[in-house]
């Protein structure tokens, strides 16, 4: 048998009181905090996301993908070949820059 290194086991850390009353305090809070960081809109401002009220304004009920019935097709590829280019740009930068940071980690 190996010696004792003197630390607690799993069990008794978290059926000890202590644990239980740090827990129920924070983990609230956690869920209170998230819950008026999205509902007072800071969460859209710190994002730089739309609010929820500003998707669909007025005069902005729907983003046409295709605005022209005679040139639906040229238009379609034109966003295909956008959505090729942007969804394999973004994870190849991604992947580039973090390889390129692993480098410096020693």
């Amino acid at each position: 048998m190996s010696e004792s290194t003197g630390e607690r086991s799993f069990t008794d850390i978290i059926t000890s009181i202590r644990y239980l009353v740090i827990h129920s305090i924070t983990i609230p809070f956690l869920f209170i905090a998230g819950w008026l960081f999205v509902s007072t809109g800071l969460a859209y401002d710190v994002f730089g996301s739309l609010h929820r009220n500003e998707y669909f304004t007025e005069s902005r009920q729907g983003i046409p993908l295709i605005t022209s019935h005679f040139d639906s097709l040229e238009q379609l590829d034109e966003f295909m070949r956008w959505l090729a280019v942007h969804g394999l740009a973004v994870p190849i930068v991604s992947f580039l820059g973090s390889t390129s940071a692993m480098q410096f980690i020693q």
